[in-house]
């Protein structure tokens, strides 16, 4: 059976999680944290979270273990059949990815957990989301998916981190990202009514006072 291996704060986890939710796949959580620890290092080479145990062995990156999950489990197709479609689809994945999640990261210590982060990375992540934003506004569909009617790995990355951009970009920015991407509120109040969306949702809150607390405690 698949073992996902990670913790149900992390949105990287969660973006695999709803994954293997959506396409009704077997498989066991084994719940760990990012680690530098060599044993843990042994399965994920940088110590990241999520990986993905299968038979053969341990699968890390989240976009790498979606596309393995697509090229070899049965359930709900998350890439469209046709080659340019499935290419735009990978497209936007990497655009929400390097665009939108990672300048936002790149805050987060200041805007979730109470550190400082310098003013010219802020000033950088400022103008990344905007201009990252910008593109998404040109080549997403949202009709009422990112890349169409249906969902696919582009709503997965958008779900777990368009959220927490518009947190960065709100506190620290004073936009609204929401307002910037008009397609982005309907599509995260259609995912909302998704059973397995709120069913991570659940199991997100449950564990997030902890995971500030224990957070807070190492900055």
């Amino acid at each position: 059976m698949l073992k996902l291996h990670g913790f149900a704060v992390s949105n990287y986890f969660n973006m695999v999680k709803l994954a293997l939710l959506e396409k009704g796949l077997a498989y066991e959580t084994v719940v760990v944290h990012p680690s530098q620890d060599e044993s843990f290092l042994q399965i994920s080479p940088r110590g990241k979270v999520p990986c993905l145990e299968t038979e053969q062995g341990f699968i890390s990156e989240t976009n790498v273990i979606l596309e393995y999950l697509e090229e070899t489990q049965g359930g709900k197709a998350l890439l469209p059949k046709d080659a340019f479609e499935r290419a735009r689809v990978r497209a936007l994945t990497k655009e929400i990815e390097l665009y939108i999640e990672l300048p936002a990261r790149s805050c987060y210590a200041e805007v979730f957990f109470g550190g400082k982060v310098d003013q010219a990375i802020k000033d950088k992540a400022k103008a990344d989301l905007l201009l990252g934003v910008a593109a998404l506004k040109r080549h997403a569909r949202f009709a009422p998916y990112v890349a169409g009617s249906e969902m696919t790995i582009a709503d997965l990355m958008f779900l777990y981190s368009f959220d927490l951009a518009c947190a960065v970009a709100g506190k620290l920015f004073g936009l609204d990202l929401m307002a910037e991407l008009p397609g982005a509120k309907p599509l995260f109040e259609l995912m909302a009514q998704n059973p397995h969306v709120q069913q991570i949702e659940a199991d997100k809150k449950a564990e997030m006072a902890a995971f500030i607390a224990a957070a807070k405690a190492r900055s």
